[in-house]
């Protein structure tokens, strides 16, 4: 690779995992890293980012198992949905991995070997309690329940103890040696909280990390013991290397490493913070710049999961909105360490105030007013006033201010700054009145000289705003007849005078519809209820066609537990067209289901029917309302109809 005089900048997310679909959640941490991509690359900066797929482990393992796949076949379908997701997002990563390419798999391979010779990794017999669903042992400090099991204090499920034959990483020789790299380098967990707790943790003891398992099969083989499967977080950690060339295209990894910022959610930061610098000291690696444990989006006070139903689906907002109000809202909304609290009310004002009516009006109207009182092309102004110079000045100090923040981190800073600005050139129009000033023919020059103001500074804005909002931006530009495209004029060089007497401007189109809540919240409502009970494969959804049915075994099918349930009670689930809220009689048990019949049936028809439901159904939360069960039904003309009994069968009875 030839050599650069640019500086570099290194930026990746977590890798996620393949055992479900991905959400928000996953969405904020990418939609970040791309735009903090974005802005170092219009700064000068040769920039890689890094983002890809966790699919190793035994939670892809359990996952796969439970579809009737293979890990891979599970991966393989669900990795597309990832990929799928960021193209609609506007999101281009430099590099995306999976940890099942081989050349991730050679590299975490040598790098264990490397720690083994070295010492650093001895063998032993470990007996825990394992989290399947964090991949994670819980420390001895988790008390037990009163028959001596114990729950994962991260995610509330179950752990399994386990005993076993494995192979240990010495973090206990670098406690002292994390403590001392904390003090020298007090950045290098972001924000300033996390890196207290980090170092509390550390100061409070560190025992040596089992890093390899015997009773998981899907995962990377340990060199020299294949009866060994290395420690999944072992094996993902390391895709930060593995993904910039370690082991294969040395001069980009040696060009890249170490890494500027990991972007991270607060709920990984132990392994990022603790565990990744002990295993890059104990390789003899540089440490990264700075890990940044970024806060959750929750909803309904609750981080987003797919266990408690809350999971919000990004393509229900791409498809009413497009990405860039939904790229605007995750990053305006609250700081990068913060948590945030997901409101459907704040979505939409910020569409309709910030978007809509601040940027969106801003460009119609000047546009408009510029090809209609010029034919879209603009003369030579006339001369700056005092009241114009206050635009041009406020624009260099919020090019600096907005370059300072997002250098930081901190974009609702640098966004805040930008529609500071958006609304003094707001106010500059109002108090200018152009629509005046175009009826007095003796105005012309001074005309010409308030709207050349307003479409600089628009040029300057969209340009600022780029990195969040690339495709309104974009079009911006467009709009303004710009020769150039945005990503091929560098961040120093912007100036406000670059938009040039003479340039003829385009017809504008409203960039951002103003939206009423209620209509959005039933067109939501509809698309959830749209959805099927479980995600079809990627490709399959993408062409809209017929998903061919998979056979399953007689075995597999004696799992699903088919019983007979009498409806007590029938209602409509409030805010939705096509849900009923039942009460059913099994027998032993009364039960709440939620179904999506509402449309075939009124309430009161289904009281005293009895129907058959799946009863060993996980529990889910449908519109706020749990449902523990799932009646079957059959779909005609986009209806179900469900099959009642003709005979008296007793409520609980078991159908084969």
């Amino acid at each position: 690779m030839a050599k650069t005089s640019k500086p570099t900048f290194y930026i990746t997310t977590p890798i996620y995992y393949v055992n479900d679909v991905p959400h928000i959640g996953h969405a904020y941490t990418t939609i970040i890293a791309d735009a903090l991509a974005r802005f170092k690359k219009l700064d000068g900066y040769d920039v890689f980012f890094l983002t890809g797929t966790d699919e190793h482990g035994q939670k892809v393992e359990k996952a796969a198992a439970r579809k009737g796949l293979t890990p891979q076949q599970l991966a393989d379908k669900v990795v597309v949905r990832f990929q799928d997701l960021w193209k609609a997002l506007d999101i281009e990563p430099d590099g995306f991995i999976r940890t099942t390419d081989p050349a991730h798999e050679r590299g975490v391979q040598k790098i264990f070997q490397r720690l083994l010779d070295k010492g650093d990794i001895y063998k032993g017999t470990y007996q825990g309690w394992y989290c399947v669903s964090e991949e994670n042992f819980l420390s001895e400090d988790v008390p037990a329940a009163a028959d001596g099991t114990k729950v994962c204090p991260d995610c509330g499920r179950p752990a399994t103890l386990i005993k076993e034959s494995t192979y240990f990483f010495r973090l206990s020789a670098y406690a002292r040696p994390l403590l001392d790299f904390y003090a020298a380098h007090p950045t290098f967990v972001r924000p300033q909280g996390r890196m207290n707790e980090v170092v509390s943790f550390v100061k409070g003891g560190l025992k040596d990390l089992s890093i390899s398992r015997t009773t998981v099969r899907w995962g990377i083989p340990m060199p020299g013991d294949p009866a060994h499967t290395i420690y999944v977080w072992f094996d993902a950690l390391h895709n930060y290397l593995t993904g910039i060339g370690y082991d294969g295209d040395m001069d980009r990894f040696q060009k890249f490493w170490p890494a500027n910022v990991h972007l991270i959610g607060k709920d990984i930061l132990r392994f990022h913070a603790v565990f990744w610098p002990a295993f890059l000291m104990a390789a003899g690696f540089a440490l990264p710049e700075c890990v940044f444990g970024h806060g959750w989006w929750l909803k309904d006070d609750a981080k987003m999961s797919k266990s408690k139903g809350n999971v919000l689906d990004p393509y229900v907002i791409i498809n009413a909105f497009g990405a860039d109000p939904l790229r605007y809202f995750l990053l305006r909304e609250v700081p990068i360490g913060h948590d945030g609290n997901f409101s459907h009310e704040a979505f939409i004002h910020r569409i309709n105030s910030d978007l809509a009516n601040d940027l969106g009006n801003l460009v119609h109207r000047t546009l408009t007013m510029i090809r209609s009182y010029f034919r879209g092309t603009l003369p030579a102004p006339g001369e700056e006033t005092a009241d114009d110079a206050k635009i041009r000045e406020a624009f260099a100090r919020t090019k600096d201010a907005v370059h300072g923040h997002y250098d930081a981190y901190a974009v609702n800073k640098a966004l805040e700054e930008i529609w500071a600005y958006i609304t003094l050139v707001n106010k500059y129009l109002a108090d200018n009145a152009p629509w005046k000033l175009a009826k007095d023919p003796a105005q012309k020059a001074r005309l010409a000289r308030v709207l050349f103001q307003a479409a600089a500074a628009i040029r300057g804005a969209s340009y600022l705003v780029y990195p969040v909002m690339p495709g309104s931006a974009r079009k911006i530009w467009a709009f303004l007849g710009e020769p150039g495209t945005i990503e091929a004029t560098p961040f120093a060089d912007l100036a406000f005078g670059d938009f040039a007497p003479g340039r003829t401007v385009g017809e504008p189109t409203p960039l951002f519809p103003r939206v009423d809540l209620k209509e959005f919240l039933a067109e939501e409502a509809k698309a959830e209820e749209a959805k099927p009970a479980g995600p079809a494969p990627a490709a399959a959804q993408a062409a809209n066609t017929e998903v061919p049915m998979e056979q399953i075994t007689y075995d597999e099918f004696r799992k699903v537990d088919l019983r007979v349930a009498l409806v007590l009670e029938a209602e409509k689930v409030q805010g939705a067209t096509k849900l009923l809220k039942l009460k059913v009689d099994l027998g032993p048990e009364q039960r709440q289901l939620v179904a999506g019949v509402a449309e075939t049936y009124k309430p009161e028809e289904l009281v005293g029917k009895k129907v058959i439901i799946v009863a060993n159904l996980k529990p889910a939360v449908i519109r706020g309302v749990e449902s523990q069960g799932m009646i079957l039904a059959a779909v005609a003309d986009d209806k179900a109809v469900i099959p009642f009994f003709e005979r008296e069968i007793a409520p609980g009875a078991v159908v084969k």
